[in-house]
This record gives structure tokens, sequence and C-alpha cells, in this order.
């Protein structure tokens, strides 16, 4: 046992101060979560559209018939909440009164509030909390103690924490069971790295979590109720001055991106494959996710083949202004686009290499593509299920309009699409694989030597030695 750490009291009773890290779309389900708990922590249901079976046991594909969006919408919610009520159930028969079964949402996911209450209701007595990032999650404390469920907030800052607080937090307190810093420079998946904050300058997390843990000292937040350190946690010995320090108080520990080398966990034996193989440095945080949000995945040809389009990109003028004097002459119909004559000629370039159709973007820019691109993002776009609260790419909308009002954004992609993909088989070079950004450890790390996987018990157990 590694020095200092101890059980915690967290859903009436004592649990190890390591929680399962929610990863969706079925990257953490009823197994990996009911295992992580049967363990003695805290494990996590995602429920972002997670699966259901059939009579046979077998994932029903979510297939959506509905002619628009809004009722693919819905059908969407419908998916969402059988699933993850589905996956809660066999979840906390897994654990066997052991540990803790809590549920993760994108607060930015579509429906989530309805789908929160749907999963709730549905899953009275199973449910220990609730983790909900990505975004500001206001109304997450009046939902859950609707429910007499505990919230664990996830933020990347104390001011992000000082607004929820203030607005909302602080008139359900009873029901605060901890505050998940998730650290915007490591951890895998979507963050919460804020427009002052520079993507390529990581700041170290103490003092962020200090300021935190004094914001919720101002508000008469007992030091008993933790701090979950989220992203970056690989070995608790590289955290030892975090824990049994007062500055601090109570600390417990997510873990991500380490689960999905189990035995128990859901993703594909191809994507397990790949995680032994990544390099330091190849987890890339980027802003090409339909949601907005800066995100962490590999940097494999799916991202580099996103990266290469924007890179194809040249701003216009619907007239003649300033340097932009040479009207465009390739991949455009219509005369009323003016740009500069250097990128006129790269315009002209990608032309003559094949790309050969320039798409706009909301940003008053070109993207050039390959017509095959072209019509499978055109494609994507026209099957759109409102999967998010506002999708960048499609230019969805959860509200009457059922539109942002925006041009859809041909430099993002379908987020559900290859989620959903890749969790389900398909090819890990050509979907977004997210991971945080010390999956390199996989690698470096001798207890996966001779290609050892291991069960959750066993990686619990090897993570409270410090290792």
């Amino acid at each position: 046992m590694f020095k200092g750490v101890k059980p915690i009291i967290y859903g009436g009773h004592e649990v190890w101060p390591l929680v399962e890290g929610g990863k969706g779309v079925a990257a953490t389900n009823h197994a990996s979560a009911g295992a992580w708990a049967a363990a003695g922590g805290i494990g996590t249901v995602s429920a972002v559209n997670a699966d259901s079976y059939d009579a046979d046991g077998k994932i029903i594909p979510q297939i959506y018939r509905a002619l628009t969006r809004r009722d693919r919408h819905e059908e969407l919610v419908q998916y969402a909440i059988d699933g993850a009520v589905e996956q809660v159930r066999r979840a906390f028969e897994a654990a066997g009164g052991k540990g803790a079964i809590n549920i993760n949402v994108l607060w930015e996911m579509g429906g989530a509030q309805r789908v929160l209450h749907g999963v709730l209701e549905r899953t009275r007595g199973m449910v220990a909390g609730v983790t909900c990032g990505a975004g500001m999650p206001y109304k997450l404390s009046e939902i859950a103690a609707s429910y007499e469920v505990s919230y664990l907030p996830i933020i990347s800052s104390a001011r992000a924490f000082r607004a929820l607080w203030k607005r909302a937090y602080s008139k359900a307190s009873e029901w605060l069971a901890a505050v998940v810093y998730e650290d915007p420079w490591l951890a895998g998946g979507h963050n919460g790295l804020s427009n002052a904050e520079d993507p390529r300058v990581p700041q170290d997390p103490y003092p962020r979590v200090k300021a935190l843990r004094e914001t919720m000292r101002e508000g008469g937040i007992s030091d008993d109720v933790p701090i979950v350190m989220a992203g970056g946690v690989w070995y608790l010995r590289d955290w030892n001055n975090w824990i049994d320090n007062p500055e601090l108080g109570q600390i417990a520990f997510q873990f991500g991106t380490r689960p999905l080398l189990t035995k128990e966990s859901p993703i594909p034996q191809g994507w397990k494959d790949k995680l032994t193989h990544i390099e330091e440095g190849e987890v890339l945080l980027h802003r090409f996710s339909p949601t907005g949000f800066y995100s962490s995945a590999v940097r494999n040809p799916f991202l580099r083949h996103l990266e290469a389009r924007s890179e194809r990109q040249i701003p216009y003028s619907t007239e003649v202004a300033g340097d932009h004097q040479f009207q465009l002459d390739v991949g455009v119909r219509g005369k009323n686009f003016w740009v500069t004559k250097g990128d006129l000629l790269r315009a002209r370039a990608w032309y003559g290499a094949g790309f050969t159709d320039a798409l706009k973007t909301p940003d008053n820019t070109l993207v050039f593509v390959t017509p095959s691109e072209k019509a499978e993002i055109r494609q994507d776009q026209s099957d759109c299920m409102g999967c998010l609260s506002q999708c960048a790419f499609s230019s969805w909308m959860d509200s009457e309009t059922n539109s942002t009002g925006r041009l859809a954004d041909p430099r993002s992609f379908c987020i559900q699409k290859t989620l959903q993909d890749i969790a389900h088989g398909g090819d890990t070079e050509q979907n977004l694989m997210f991971a945080g950004h010390g999956a390199y450890n996989f690698k470096k790390d001798p207890f996966y030597s001779n290609g050892f996987v291991p069960t959750v018990k066993q990686l619990v157990d090897r993570i409270l030695t410090g290792d």
C-alpha cells in the first residue's frame, strides 16, 4: 500500500480514493465500471450513447431511421437513456455491493438533461453520483439532488467552479461529493482549456488545484470534500506531495487512460493493441471537435487528415478589397471570390493535386478537398442526429430552430459517427482515438511488459502500491 493512501467515505461506505474516468462513446461500460467498483474504487459508466443489448446479449446497433434531424435527435435520446440504464444495472450487479457506481455525462451532449432525468429515474438506488463536464453544468446539482444522488462537477479552473457555486451549487451543497479538477493540458478527450490559456504552454496543476481548494473554502466547503485530480495521473508515487497535504485537503485520483487496457475494458482489441505502441508526444491537443472545445487524441492519420485539410485553407472577400485583388478561378462556382495573389497560386496548386472542390467555412475562408471528401462531408452533415447541444460541423442546435444560425464547418467532423465506429471495431487509423497525454507509458511501464494485460482488480492493486 502506497503511504498515505486510505479509504474515503463515498456513497455511505468506504471506497478507495480511485475513480475510473468515464469515457464515451462506449469506452467505459458495465464491465469495466462494475469491476472497478468490485475492486473497491468508484467505477464510472459512460452515459454518452451507451450500448443496449438484444435477447442474445448482442449489442444493438444505433441506427437512425427518422427523416428529420429533430426526429433523429429523439431517437438518439431514447437510445442514450435505454443504453445507460442497461449499463448501470449490469455494473451495479457486477460490483456486488462493493465500491460505488457513478455515471458520466457531457453537459454539451444532445439532450443531456433529459438523459440524466431518464437514467436516474430508472436506476434509483444504484447510482452513487454523477460526474459531468464539457461545459458549465449549472443544473447538475438541481437534477442530482432531486434523485438524492451526489454530483461531481468536472472543471479545469477555480474560476469555473466559483461561477457554478455562486449560481447553483451552493443551493444543493449537501449533495456535492467531490470536485473533479481535469488538467486541460494532460487529460484525454474534451477538456476545459479557456481562451485565456495557451494550449502550447502547460501550467503546473498544483497551484491551480490549490486555488480551487481556496475557492471551495471561501464557499464553506469542508476539506473532507475531495478534489479529484484527473489528467496525467499514472503512478500515485508521482503525486506523493499531494497526499495528506493540508494545503490541498482531501485528494482523490481519477484514471481515464490506464483502465482502457484491462481484460474487462470494452474497447476492441485493435484499439488495445494500438495503445501499447504510442510514443511520447503522439497525443495531440487540438480544436477540430465540433463541440468547439479543445480535446486530446492520438495523432493518427484521421487527425493528420484534418490538420492537412485546414492547411489547405485561404481567406476570401466577396469584392475587391485590400490585398484581395485576384479573382479565384478554381474550386468555386461564381465570380465573387477575391483572394491574394499568393493564395490564388496556392489554390491552383491544390486544384492540380486533386483537391478540386472549395468549401466555405463560417470564418470567410475556403478549404480545398477532393470530390470524395466533399461527398462524405455533405452526407455526414445531412445524417446529423443532434448528438450535441450545438454542433459546429452540422450547424445543429438543440433549440426551437434546430440551428446555430452559422454555416456548417467542413473543417470538423461527425463525432458521433467516428466514436461509435472506433468503439465497435472500426479502423483505429481512420477514426478519432481519444487518449490522455500519458498514454506513452503503456510502452514504458514494466507492468505491461511481454504484452501483459491486467484485470481491473490487478490494475487497482498495482495502483495502490504507488505504481
